[in-house]
């Protein structure tokens, strides 16, 4: 409806198409500024963008994922070539493999040739390992330092305070390469606290198995059945088979009494051998 200028106070009907028009015209022209303006601003920061690109080129990223043992290998090699003071490394899960330790062991004396410092922790059931102790032998001989704990949280490798190398899963042949400034840091930190409370191992002198080093398995075993733990469970944890496991817990039965897991969980965790 118009107003009717012949006769004032008068309203005279217009087609629907001329309404439509007059009420959404003012809309549409709003929402074609917008996208002008949307447009210019999608320009001005594209850029900054190009600019902010072009510094970045040759960063490399904090966090890349690798996979598969071959690429794992050689990012290692470029990691132990670019080395420049130390090395930290932490492995869990016992003693390792004959052929690993034969590639680790070209590299590591390699490294220590060059006057690199290497720490190492293992668990303490590679003590009852020959061919990780033929090997920590070779290496301590050269110079690196090899200690041990009950348990090792996860494997971790750390070249000076800027790169490190930790799982991606917990699938083999996936690793994080880490170089983020922090986290790296955060790394030392967590391994250099685990480096302070560990047990050195000294392969020429006897006994590897000490009572510090026995006590402190049995305590990660009793405490473990006091959380419910099963054999097979404390076995990967602590690097030991599952049947030495079993052994210990049927000793531990024997000495306390104990008729079924559950009450030896009880007993020991009342008897007193977890103190101190």
């Amino acid at each position: 409806m118009v107003a009717d200028r012949d006769s004032p106070g008068f309203m005279i009907p217009v087609p629907p198409e001329t309404a439509s028009h007059a009420a959404l015209a003012p809309l549409q022209e709003a929402i074609l500024d917008r996208r002008r303006t949307l447009r210019a601003t999608r320009a001005a920061l594209s850029v900054f963008e190009a600019l902010y690109a072009d510094v970045h080129r040759t960063e490399q990223p904090a966090l890349t994922r690798l996979s598969g043992e071959a690429v794992i290998s050689k990012a290692l090699d470029a990691a132990v070539g670019g080395c420049r003071e130390q090395v930290r490394t932490a492995h869990p899960g016992g003693g390792r493999p004959a052929h690993v330790l034969q590639e680790a062991l070209t590299r590591d004396l390699g490294n220590l040739r060059r006057g690199i410092r290497q720490r190492t922790i293992y668990q303490h059931t590679v003590r009852s390992d020959r061919t990780t102790l033929a090997y920590i032998e070779q290496v301590t001989a050269a110079g690196a330092e090899i200690r041990t704990l009950a348990e090792v949280v996860d494997r971790v490798i750390v070249f000076d305070r800027d790169l490190a190398f930790v799982p991606f899963s917990d699938e083999p042949h996936h690793a994080l390469r880490v170089q983020h400034p922090s986290l790296v840091r955060f790394l030392v930190r967590g391994f250099d606290e685990a480096w302070a409370r560990s047990v050195p191992v000294r392969p020429e002198r006897a006994p590897l198995r000490t009572p510090v080093i026995t006590s402190d398995l049995q305590r990660v075993i009793l405490r473990a059945v006091v959380n419910g733990e099963t054999d097979a469970s404390i076995a990967r944890r602590i690097g030991m088979s599952r049947r030495s496991v079993a052994e210990h817990m049927r000793k531990v039965s024997e000495q306390l009494g104990s008729t079924s897991r559950a009450q030896l969980g009880y007993l020991v965790a009342t008897s007193g051998l977890l103190d101190g």
